[in-house]
C-alpha cells in the first residue's frame, strides 16, 4: 500500500471512528470497537507519514484525496 492511499484511509477511518466514539457514549456504553478503529486509523496515519516521500501538509491533503480516488475509481 502506497502512502497516500494509507493516509488517506487513515484520515476516513479516523472520521467514522469518532462519530462511533460519540454514538457509543451517548447510548452509554463502552465504545471498545471504536477504540480498536481510532488504533487503525492512527497506525495507517503514522504508517504514512514514515514512509511518505515527501510529507504531507494541511494544504496537500485535498490533493492527496483526489489523486487517490481517481487512480481507484473507474
Amino acid at each position: 500500500m502506497d502512502a497516500d492511499t494509507a493516509m488517506v484511509l487513515g484520515i476516513i477511518i479516523g472520521v467514522f471512528s469518532i462519530i462511533s466514539i460519540y454514538s457509543a457514549l451517548v447510548d452509554r456504553r463502552p465504545p471498545r470497537a471504536s477504540a480498536l478503529t481510532v488504533l487503525l486509523a492512527t497506525g495507517l496515519i503514522v504508517y504514512a507519514a514514515a514512509t511518505s516521500e515527501v510529507g504531507y501538509t494541511a494544504a496537500s491533503l485535498p490533493k492527496t484525496f483526489v489523486n487517490v480516488f481517481v487512480k481507484y475509481l473507474p
